[in-house]
C-alpha cells in the first residue's frame, strides 16, 4: 500500500521532499500535485517505473505522449533541440505556469522515447513539484489522473485519489486539493505555434 504524505505547498518540508525523491530513486511511482490536476510521474532515468506507468495507462511505452516535468528552463533544454528566440519568448513568458509545450527532441531523450521527434514540457507554477524535480536532480515523466467517472474528469481531492491508487503507486502526496482543468497545451516545434488544447493557462503569451 502506498504511503500517504501531506505537504504544504506554501513551504515544502525538505524532509518529506527528501522522502519523495527516495521512492522516485528506488523506481516508484508518485501521485503529486502540479497548478492544473495531480499528476502520476516517475523517475525519467527508471525503465521499469516508466514501464509501470505506461501499463497503468494502457499504452505502449514508445507511443505514450508523456510530459517531462522540468525546474526551469535550463532543465528544459537538456532534452530539446537548441530554440529559436521567438520560442524562448513565449517560454519565458508562460514559465512557471500551467501549460504544457510540445518542442523538438534532442538526442539526450532516454532510449524509450528515442522514436519521438517532439517532447512535452511541463515547468508547473507549484512549489511542490518543482522541489522534488530539483532534489531529483532530473525530470520526471508524468501523466494525469484521469478519472472513470464520466462526470469527473480529474479527481480533486487527494483523499479520493489516496482511496483510488493506493495499490497501484507507491506514494500520494496531499498538497492540498487540485484543479479540475488541465494544462493548455501548445506545440512550438513547427513554424509558428498551434494551439492543440485550450486548458487553464491564458493564451494571451503568444
Amino acid at each position: 500500500m502506498a504511503q500517504f504524505i501531506k505537504i504544504y505547498p506554501d513551504k515544502p518540508n525538505e524532509v518529506a521532499i527528501a522522502k519523495v525523491v527516495k521512492v522516485l530513486k528506488d523506481g516508484g511511482l508518485v501521485i503529486y500535485p502540479t497548478d492544473t490536476v495531480y499528476g502520476l510521474g516517475c523517475d525519467i532515468t527508471n525503465t521499469k517505473a516508466l514501464e509501470r506507468i505506461a501499463k497503468i495507462k494502457g499504452v505502449k511505452l514508445d507511443k505514450a505522449n508523456f510530459s517531462f516535468i522540468c525546474h526551469d528552463l535550463s532543465n528544459i533544454s537538456d532534452y530539446v533541440r537548441q530554440i529559436d528566440t521567438a520560442t524562448f519568448k513565449i517560454l519565458k513568458r508562460a514559465l512557471p505556469g500551467p501549460y504544457t509545450f510540445i518542442l523538438p527532441g534532442n538526442n539526450n531523450l532516454p532510449k524509450e522515447f528515442k522514436k519521438k521527434t517532439t517532447v512535452g514540457i511541463r515547468v508547473p507554477d507549484n512549489s511542490i513539484a518543482l522541489e522534488i524535480v530539483k532534489l531529483l536532480g532530473n525530470p520526471i515523466v508524468s501523466t494525469s489522473i484521469h478519472d472513470d467517472d464520466d462526470v469527473i474528469e480529474y479527481t480533486t481531492d487527494p483523499e479520493l485519489i489516496f482511496e483510488k491508487w493506493q495499490n497501484l503507486v507507491d506514494l500520494v502526496i496531499d498538497g492540498g486539493y487540485g484543479d479540475n482543468v488541465g494544462s493548455t497545451i501548445i506545440d512550438l516545434s513547427g513554424e509558428e505555434p498551434t494551439v492543440v488544447r485550450v486548458g487553464k493557462g491564458s493564451l494571451d503569451i503568444l
